[in-house]
């Protein structure tokens, strides 16, 4: 099995709701998007966010994007001016899930999940 991060497969975009932050990670292609479905639980991304978020993950698939958002509750120390954390708008936690590594199941090749 080939394992690989995130950021190969798929590309993110974050940013705050309050004092949660907000994660839509977009997979490249359409297989990419299954792959996503599978792997890419709440769960998964609560485990990843853990030192972090504090509060639940909410999951929402957005199929006509390719795309799957993440609202990750009480992730941002009160959120904007009332946080004292570097990054109280989360504008990096997008980036900092494209690091999880999830393992191709041995019917997937890198190159089918990757834009053409």
């Amino acid at each position: 099995m080939t394992r690989v991060r995130l950021e190969e497969i798929a590309h993110a975009r974050s940013g705050d709701k309050g004092d949660g932050s907000n994660v839509g990670v977009i997979a490249y292609t359409e297989a990419g998007y299954r792959l996503l479905l599978q792997v890419l639980t709440a769960e998964r991304v609560k485990q990843h966010f853990s030192a972090i978020c504090l509060g639940g993950v909410e999951r929402f698939e957005v199929p006509n994007l390719k795309a799957i958002n993440f609202i990750l509750h009480d992730s941002l120390g009160g959120g904007g001016s009332e946080s004292v954390k570097t990054d109280a708008q989360g504008k990096t936690h997008g980036q900092a899930l494209l690091r999880m590594e999830v393992d191709l199941p041995g019917d997937i090749s890198l190159a089918d999940l990757k834009p053409r």
